[in-house]
């Protein structure tokens, strides 16, 4: 007899009441088709994105919880002003958790060589205590690495060598990223040490600075100090970076693209009125700064300000390039691609108000991992 794998689950609903439903249920994973396997997860990252699904923009400040200690529920009201920004996931139970690992458990016909093996996945669903998953979606790690290791091999991982990947395709030869403290941000001044990359990181308090230089980081700048604007115009001179990662947005977008102008001015062998030729370009990737982003008219004509989103860029890649991404992140997934985490808990606990308002601060290089058999 095939076993149907149950086990708890971590959703997120809004009503057409306007109220945010955060649930622990269970739940069967299914017998695996010949494409699938069942993994039992043991370790699962929280994620920006992962609190984006989880509780959208609900007021947290008033949230309560109800249920059970082993399935909880943590319900919180979204206020109506919200509502219309919500409107195609209403009434709709989403799975959470973007990326997790585990051990395969059972395998759909043609998989036997799977069984027993350690994965990290990338797919929406990873908060479960098993998830039937496609093959295509897993990633087989090393022998010996654990799932606590892996649970992160992706995201974090395959953005920072997404953004290495989109600088080159674009021509540009040095980097600039805001937020480097983040464990991104660790983890792309590794990657660009490897890769002979100059960069600049961009950071916010002191300590932060000391921090990536004690991780070798050449070039921070503090954004909130008074000499910020020459700090950066010198970092920016060092490097000729001319195109920007940025996970704050607001006015610091702008004031990038008008420090690389300058510098890109100050290279310039000829006078135009319509500023440099030189093509500076920000990706979005992050609203830490909610504030409109402002361009004013010293970047020039000749700059894009562009979203960046981790799945689209692998849409628009080949499959070659996919599979040589993915074996760099398992060669190096001690070392550069090493995640660190701040605590580790079960499905219950990732809805307690008190935990939820601990993770949500989304402090630079603080990360949660859920544990689903806890």
């Amino acid at each position: 007899m095939t076993q149907d794998w149950r086990g708890l689950v971590l959703r997120s609903c809004i009503t057409a009441a306007g109220e945010l439903r955060v649930t622990v249920t269970e739940e069967a994973a299914g017998v695996p088709a010949a494409d699938e396997v069942v993994v039992r997860v043991e370790a699962a990252p929280i994620n920006p994105t992962d609190m984006g699904l989880l509780f959208g923009p609900a007021d947290l400040t008033a949230a309560r919880l109800e249920g059970t200690a082993r399935q909880p529920m943590l319900i919180a009201p979204v206020p109506p002003a919200a509502m219309p920004f919500v409107a195609l996931r209403i009434g709709q139970s989403l799975p959470a958790g973007v990326e997790g690992a585990g051990v395969v458990v059972a395998t759909g016909p043609g998989q036997e060589a799977l069984l027993g093996k350690t994965v990290a996945m990338m797919s929406d669903g990873a908060y479960a205590q098993y998830r039937r998953i496609a093959v295509t979606s897993i990633l087989v790690l090393s022998d010996g690495t654990s799932p606590a290791d892996g649970a992160a091999a992706l995201v974090n991982p395959l953005t920072v060598l997404g953004m290495l990947e989109t600088a080159r395709r674009n021509g540009h030869k040095a980097i600039v990223h805001t937020a480097a403290a983040s464990s991104v941000g660790k983890m792309l001044i590794r990657a660009c040490r490897q890769d002979g990359v100059p960069l600049v990181n961009i950071v916010r308090r002191d300590d932060q600075v000391a921090e990536l230089r004690a991780l070798g980081a050449e070039h921070v700048c503090n954004s909130a100090a008074p000499e910020f604007r020459q700090d950066l115009a010198r970092a920016l001179a060092a490097t000729d970076a001319t195109v920007c990662f940025d996970a704050v947005g607001g006015a610091l977008t702008g004031r990038i693209l008008g420090a690389m102008e300058s510098a890109a001015s100050q290279r310039a062998t000829q006078y135009s009125r319509y500023g440099t030729n030189v093509l500076k370009q920000a990706f979005v990737y992050g609203a830490l700064d909610r504030a409109p982003i402002e361009i004013s008219r010293t970047v020039g004509l000749s700059w894009s300000v562009a979203g960046w989103l981790l799945f689209d860029f692998l849409q628009q890649t080949d499959a070659a390039t996919q599979a040589r991404l993915r074996q760099r992140v398992c060669d190096e997934l001690h070392t550069t691609f090493a995640s660190r985490y701040a605590a580790t808990i079960s499905l219950a606990e990732a809805v307690q108000p008190q935990t939820v308002a601990a993770y949500m601060e989304k402090r630079s290089g603080v990360k949660y991992l859920i544990n689903p058999q806890l």
